[in-house]
């Protein structure tokens, strides 16, 4: 039984011894190798040469312990959104919001840790692109930045591609995903369609009022017309004309009078008085 229980702790204490080993391999193993994942570089910080001109791609690297030390930058295109209130040229102010697509210069990390840090698209993306905002928006009116969108939209993107290649920033897209206006304006837009709308409902009056006036002076050039040919009328057949239009005028009314249901009888005989007063006439 001694000797049993001399071999059990023997290999227990020789487990133990294994499990320690592999614990310093461990300890010392990541001490030595860093990894950089897909997607990702490495800036070195050496402690005697500072941060060195070269970085790690993707994999596991070596590394001296205590005197380098592994810095991750994240390479992959990153979205950003900021919002801007800036004024325009007629001086309304007119809210913004910019959505950008970055990532960093691969081959300038580390110039970008050194003057920057790992935080560097926080730093300069919000600052310029308020900047190139400002400034673009300030070439155009309001109702321009509506009419000429894709103008100014083009004209942010290129200043803002070239102020951020500046930092050692990549910016693969930029776009204006939001355009608001201030109370007064929207305001004044709605004043502006109200009066534009009263300025051609006048037009049409005056129009209609144009149209009348000619309409009324065709009929009164036209019935001046009509009385001068039956003057001369009158004059060349004597009053024929007229002893005629009196008797159809009398056989219309008469011929209404009999249609209707209030008239019960014509009276007959010398019923003469009835044709407006012919027999005066006569």
């Amino acid at each position: 039984m001694a000797g049993g229980g001399q071999a059990v702790v023997a290999l227990l204490t020789n487990v133990v011894k294994a499990a320690a080993g592999l614990a310093v391999a461990a300890s010392a193993a990541s001490t030595v190798l860093y990894t950089v994942d897909g997607g990702e570089r490495a800036v070195i910080f050496d402690r005697f040469r500072g941060v060195l001109p070269e970085t790690s791609s993707e994999g596991t690297h070596f590394r001296v312990p205590w005197l380098q030390k592994p810095f991750i930058f994240d390479i992959r295109t990153r979205p950003h959104s900021f919002s801007s209130t800036s004024g325009t040229k007629d001086l309304q102010m007119v809210s913004l919001t910019l959505r950008v697509l970055a990532r960093p210069d691969v081959e300038r990390l580390p110039d970008i840790f050194t003057s920057l840090g790992l935080e560097y698209d926080e730093k300069v993306l919000p600052s310029i692109g308020n900047e190139v905002l400002k400034a673009v928006v300030a070439q155009f009116n309001a109702d321009q930045l509506l009419t000429d969108r894709p103008h100014v939209s083009a004209l942010v993107r290129d200043a803002l591609i070239r102020r951020a290649r500046e930092f050692n920033i990549v910016l693969d897209d930029v776009a204006i995903t939001h355009l608001a206006y201030g109370p007064e304006f929207s305001q004044a837009v709605e004043k502006k369609q109200v009066a534009q709308q009263e300025a051609e409902r006048s037009r049409f009056l005056v129009a209609r009022a144009e149209q009348e006036r000619r309409a009324a002076i065709v009929r009164a050039e036209g019935e001046s017309e009509a009385a001068r040919l039956i003057s001369e009328a009158t004059a060349a057949a004597g009053n024929g004309l007229i002893e005629l239009r009196r008797i159809e005028a009398a056989k219309e009314i008469a011929a209404e009078l009999a249609r209707s249901p209030n008239i019960l009888y014509i009276p007959g005989g010398d019923n003469s008085k009835m044709l407006l007063g012919l027999s005066g006439a006569r």
